[in-house]
């Protein structure tokens, strides 16, 4: 289906158009000039009429008279269609003589009655005799042998019966404009989809990159996109040297830091007193910022990163074996549900390390019971791309009313007995949001926590 407001609609639109009008102009000039032609014979056909009578008129009494009947029988029908005239300018009946088909009508020389004519000059027509019959008549005037009058010669076909050869013509016209028109229409559709298969295929790249399967753009494509496949693998390698500049930055801003905090730290604590103890305190302060606003870096420049790739069952089966052989003493009952193929669209690292505190706290509070899942999203947060699940639960304690949001604070603890900094779930919380995907914090049927963290994925059978 093409959409309106694609470049494919849009040719094929215009295109067509310009082919419609154009054929129904031609079908218009095509009909004209075959009834001018048909006007044109019929005309000739006339004239050899108008012909003969002159030949064959002689007058007695300024009266003329037809010494030879003609031989075109169609004179003789009354009324048929086919008539001839020769009368005295004046109007005089007694001076007129016209064919049997006329019988006792005549037919008008009204609009020939042009006092600037000269003899000879013909004239031609339309009128329509008493039985309703369109008429093509050609009119001349002549002065006849021994007479200084002119007389008016007028000959009129049937025009009504070759409108049979015009719609005839015209039917067969418009079947075969027709014919054309869905012709040149499919000959268009091939065409736009032929010319712009390009950049279907510069789309399928472009989305494998998106997804981690390449990183530029390998494909061949004609001059005038070539140029921009080029351009965009330079926008890509110029974006991959930037994140590992910034990856670089972030990590000697670290080591920078490090020494001189630590140095802070060992003197407070040399020196003790109030003071040694407000130090260490702004120290300790100042390291988990750092830590915090350098962490939050790494991620958001990982998350940024374009082609990264990341198997979602893979990395939590890893963690989750871990974790077991970590907590093996507790004997916790772990239920495991992993969909195969299911890909993270980001870097193997931040997923690891939002699943692993995930599971970290659901190892921790558990009371022996740990459910693990990783499956296509139930509830995707954008309906236009594939989002994952990766779903943990536990048997724990769980959340008290409101302390869902509290949980997600940074810095935060619900339970002070607990080992730990509080910035798991919000670290959790954060890279999430990185990648456009959320955290979900509920109660599980197990009776402790459910934790469901949707993130964008890559498409399945990527590998």
């Amino acid at each position: 289906m093409i959409s309106r407001s694609s470049l494919a609609f849009r040719l094929i639109a215009a295109a067509s158009v310009v082919s419609v009008v154009l054929l129904i102009a031609a079908g218009i000039l095509l009909s004209s000039l075959f009834t001018a032609a048909v006007e044109r014979s019929l005309d000739a056909r006339l004239q050899a009429v108008m012909d003969g009578l002159l030949a064959s008129v002689e007058l007695e009494k300024e009266v003329p008279k037809i010494n030879n009947v003609l031989a075109d029988t169609r004179f003789e029908i009354p009324l048929a269609g086919w008539y001839w005239q020769i009368s005295s300018l004046d109007g005089d009946p007694a001076r007129q003589v016209a064919s049997a088909s006329l019988l006792d009508e005549r037919l008008p020389l009204t609009q020939f009655m042009k006092s600037d004519r000269r003899p000879g000059n013909r004239m031609s027509g339309y009128l329509t005799d008493q039985s309703g019959n369109t008429l093509r008549v050609i009119e001349q005037r002549f002065t006849l042998f021994g007479s200084k009058e002119q007389y008016s010669f007028l000959v009129a076909g049937n025009f009504d019966e070759l409108q049979t050869e015009v719609s005839a013509f015209n039917n067969a016209l418009i079947a075969v404009l027709g014919l054309l028109g869905l012709g040149l229409v499919a000959a268009i559709l091939l065409q736009v989809r032929y010319g712009l298969r390009p950049l279907s295929d510069l789309q399928g790249e472009l989305s494998e990159i998106r997804e981690g399967e390449q990183e530029r753009i390998a494909g061949s494509y004609p001059d005038e996109i070539q140029t921009v496949t080029d351009e965009l693998n330079l926008l890509l390698k110029s974006n991959t040297e930037v994140i590992e500049r910034a990856r670089t930055q972030v990590g000697n801003l670290a080591h920078a830091l490090k020494t001189p905090l630590s140095v802070l730290t060992n003197e407070a604590g040399i020196h003790g007193g109030k003071l040694g103890s407000k130090v260490s305190e702004q120290t300790g302060v100042m390291r988990d910022q750092v830590s915090m606003y350098l962490d939050r870096a790494r991620r958001a420049a990982r998350a940024k990163t374009i082609g990264s790739s990341t198997d979602a069952s893979d990395v939590v089966r890893s963690i989750v074996r871990t974790l077991e052989r970590i907590h093996v003493d507790s004997k916790i009952l772990v239920k495991a549900s992993y969909d195969t193929d299911i890909r993270f669209r980001g870097e193997r690292q931040d997923l690891e390390e939002m699943v692993g505190n995930l599971l970290d706290n659901a190892f921790k509070w558990t009371g022996g019971k740990v459910a693990v899942g990783v499956r296509p999203s139930a509830s995707p947060i954008d309906k236009r791309i594939a989002w994952i699940d990766v779903c943990v639960e536990d048997n724990g304690p769980g959340l008290p009313d409101g302390g869902a949001a509290i949980a997600m604070e940074r810095g935060k603890r619900l339970d002070e007995t607990k080992p730990g900094s509080g910035l798991g779930l919000s670290i959790v919380s954060e890279t999430a949001a990185m990648y456009g995907g959320k955290l979900f914090l509920d109660k599980s049927d197990l009776g402790g926590l459910h934790a469901v963290l949707t993130l964008p994925a890559a498409r399945r059978g990527d590998g």
